[in-house]
């Protein structure tokens, strides 16, 4: 997974985070493709609410699908 810039993360169209009115600041998890997908569910599931848990976890398995159910 290669690291985004500011300005990459600035450049990301707000449907590629979970939580676009955070976009691009912390907490908004940004999930372009599979690996920051990834990153995105490791990081919630240690920093998170119960609800981000979920909205993060939906979010990746609409976009991804293959990474398991919204409620795993």
């Amino acid at each position: 997974m290669s690291k985004l810039t500011a300005a990459q993360r600035k450049a990301l169209p707000l449907s590629d985070y979970v939580f676009p009115e955070r976009a691009p600041g912390p907490g908004s998890y940004p999930i372009p493709d599979r690996a920051h997908a990834e990153a995105a569910l490791s990081m919630v599931s240690q920093h998170g609410t119960d609800s981000e848990k979920q909205a993060v976890r939906a979010a990746v398995h609409k976009k991804f699908g293959l990474m398991g159910p919204p409620g795993a």
